[in-house]
């Protein structure tokens, strides 16, 4: 268990009563209202996704993406942001949010923006999307623009493929409103019986496991797609035989599916999970989309039955669930979607032979090595490195983290591997990573079968650190290998996610690493960590410490200058701390993903702040912290964000990187992300976004993404021409 008295980060030599002290005394001279609302930045953060989707320079196969990843954003928002308020609401904790403000209060505005930026979503697909796809040749027909015999068609696939796993529930004396699954589209059903004049309701689901998109023949104009809904609306009547079939309308409701967790020490959490996780497919309702043609009579009876407010209606025109253009997006058009990259392999890690194996304990030996992902290949570095080790006779020991990873993952099978090698393997397995919780309980419990020693992280935290740790015996002693990310160890989402990671030999990082995993998995308590800041118990102390030393560097004319790039900037404690070296002089970049409390339009206090977004192809993950330090720069990479659950309810790890080569190209990135030639968001006056895309002459400014990409593939070609 970690002891929060005792363990130190090493950093610094300042004065924690001084430091305190400095803190309190100038935080009076801060405004009352310096925060954004962290609600209301994340739907702004949203807002700049469904930009992308509204931009016709995109592809139109990345843009249908966008808007996919928006619907599926905002679902988890309400799922867990707002059914967060709504449990505060009703039960009775009038706790205020981060700008000071009731929960009731950030409900109406999250719903009124909700509801707005709802409305654009959809208009972006019938208005621009879909007729963009149309005019690529990917048509999105509806049932009154086909043929008689395209529906004879149609109508042969809903007998064979649709109509045998339909399953119609009806509301009467006898058969009480059935339970809504979060998240499942339906159709609400009115029918008068024939024979007694008596109307009826019923509800329909539409089958999840089907295509969402039902292919027709090609047509001169090519692809035609309809909605798997309007192909079961317009053949009701084979399921109602005799009725007349009066109204029928799509809606989809989503339910709060926050998982809550009461732990104790004694407390298996394997099976309160599992308990948890069937308890909140029954959460309460906290959205209802409708489509905007429903009746009064259906929407009343919803209402009624699923105990819902009219606020908590979202009438939309068009298709409910974007999510379903996940399937269209990947329709094998590849000129309607981004160029393919092809990840390279660090140019460490590249074999001396062409078709020879690297050695990466060979290559890690020589010097540190930063990879920077989708750019450079994990396959080729972090699963290479771990499945190297599963088989190498010299390794003795292999200690992971692992918080999200796929079922197929070779990271999992290389653990097991190892294990069955003979080697002592740990796995610390967070089942508690949101979302994929029952994912990740099957493939411990298989790690478990294999030999692999797992444990299931610490009372009352995540562990969210992303850590790798190879022992190896090399003439007759031991040797740490080690690897420390900004990223999960997840193959699949490492092709879509910016993240770095460290490799490095060095004995101190190993040692660090050693008493970090005792703690995880045991009862050590350490003092002191030299290379690492790990939270909950000092990172943000450390943190706080460097912002503080530029503050004081300023105010003593020496340079100052703090980078920090996260996905979300959130706790008060680091913005306050960034105030008061703004106003010393300081200057703060700071490159944020989402999320974002901190204001840049404060006189006298945030004048020296400036905030950037970048959004694109790959999602901005990385976390980095750069303090100019006198000349002497010092900087992180990790997993934490800025946020009050990461620095104080999760097990997280920085590591300083100290070559100069890493150093320099990280601060480059940085500067590149900042400048004003860079395609990025600017935060403004309010806490308004600004999409800068272009230069005063329409051009295009530099989009970082593709620049990084070109420069990488670059550098491997020179390599390879010497």
């Amino acid at each position: 268990m970690i002891d929060t008295e005792v363990l130190d980060s090493g950093l610094g030599d300042a004065d924690d009563d001084d430091f305190d002290t400095a803190a309190e005394v100038d935080d009076s001279q801060l405004p009352d209202h310096r925060y954004l609302d962290r609600e209301v930045s994340w739907l702004a953060f949203n807002q700049r996704v469904l930009e992308l989707a509204e931009d016709p320079t995109l592809p139109v196969l990345e843009r249908a993406n966008f808007l996919a990843i928006f619907a599926s954003n905002l679902d988890e928002f309400f799922m867990v942001r707002v059914a967060g308020l709504k449990r505060r609401i009703m039960t009775g904790l009038a706790v205020p949010t981060n700008v000071g403000r009731s929960p009731q209060e950030v409900l109406a505005d999250i719903s009124a923006e909700a509801h707005a930026l709802q409305l654009r979503h959809a208009a972006a697909w019938e208005e621009l999307v879909k007729p963009a796809m149309s005019e690529a040749g990917i048509d999105i027909v509806s049932w009154d623009d086909l043929s008689d015999d395209d529906r004879a068609d149609l109508y042969d696939y809903f007998q064979a493929q649709v109509f045998p796993v339909l399953m119609p529930l009806a509301v009467d004396p006898a058969h009480p409103f059935p339970y809504i699954s979060g998240l499942s589209l339906n159709l609400a059903i009115r029918i008068r019986n024939a024979r007694t004049g008596r109307q009826e309701f019923a509800r329909l689901k539409v089958p999840p496991m089907l295509p969402r998109f039902v292919a027709l023949p090609r047509s001169e104009s090519g692809a035609r797609y309809l909605p798997l809904e309007e192909l079961i609306s317009n053949n009701l009547g084979d399921l109602f035989p005799g009725m007349e079939i009066l109204e029928h309308h799509a809606f989809r409701l989503t339910r709060n599916e926050d998982v809550v967790i009461e732990e104790d020490e004694t407390e298996n959490l394997i099976q309160a999970l599992e308990a948890e996780l069937l308890r909140r497919r029954f959460g309460p309702p906290i959205r209802l989309e409708v489509t905007d043609s429903m009746d009064d009579v259906t929407l009343d009876l919803l209402l009624n039955e699923l105990t819902i407010t009219e606020q908590e209606v979202y009438r939309l025109p068009g298709h409910l669930d974007l999510r379903g253009l996940f399937d269209l997006a990947r329709i094998d058009r590849p000129e309607l979607r981004y160029p393919a990259h092809v990840p390279t392999t660090a140019m460490a890690f590249q074999p001396a032979e062409q078709n020879g194996r690297a050695d990466l304990f060979a290559a890690i030996r020589k010097g540190d090595v930063l990879v920077h992902h989708p750019y450079e290949s994990f396959n080729t570095s972090v699963v290479a490195f771990l499945e190297q080790a599963a088989r190498d006779k010299h390794v003795l020991a292999i200690k992971q983290t692992l918080y999200r990873t796929s079922g197929d993952s070779p990271i999992v099978e290389a653990l097991i591997d190892a294990a069955e090698n003979g080697k002592q393997v740990l796995a610390l397995v967070e089942v508690k990573a949101r979302f994929d919780e029952a994912a990740n309980i099957v493939w411990a419990r298989k790690l478990e079968k294999a030999g692999v020693h797992v444990v299931y992280g610490l009372v009352g935290l995540k562990t969210h650190c992303k850590l790798l740790h190879v022992i190896r015996e090399e003439d007759g002693m031991l040797r740490s290998y080690s690897h420390i990310g900004t990223g999960n160890y997840n193959p699949k989402t490492s092709r879509l996610y910016e993240d770095f990671g460290l490799f490095t030999s060095d004995e101190q990082v190993g040692r660090d690493l050693t008493r970090l995993f005792n703690e995880l998995s045991g009862y050590a308590i350490e003092k002191k960590f030299k290379r690492l800041l790990v939270a909950p118990l000092h990172l943000r102390k450390g943190l706080l410490r460097q912002i503080d030393k530029e503050r004081r560097n300023a105010i003593a004319g020496k340079p100052a200058h703090i980078r920090i790039k996260v996905n979300s900037m959130v706790d008060e404690q680091i913005i306050d701390a960034l105030y008061r070296a703004s106003q010393a002089g300081v200057r703060v970049d700071v490159w944020v993903r989402g999320i974002c409390s901190l204001r840049t339009d404060l006189d006298g206090v945030s004048d020296n702040i400036t905030v950037r977004s970048i959004l694109g192809r790959y999602l901005e993950h990385s976390r980095i912290f750069a303090f100019a330090n006198d000349g002497d720069p010092q900087v992180y990479i990790g997993s934490a964000d800025m946020m009050h659950r990461n620095l104080d309810r999760r097990v997280e790890a920085l590591v300083r990187v100290t070559a100069p080569a890493h150093v320099k190209e990280l601060i480059d990135l940085f500067d590149s992300a900042m400048a004003d030639t860079t395609s990025s968001w600017h935060l403004g006056d309010g806490g308004a976004w600004t999409r800068h895309s272009t230069d005063a002459d329409g051009t295009p400014l530099t989009d970082l993404q593709e620049k990084t990409m070109t420069q990488i593939q670059r550098r491997r070609r020179a390599r390879a021409v010497r």
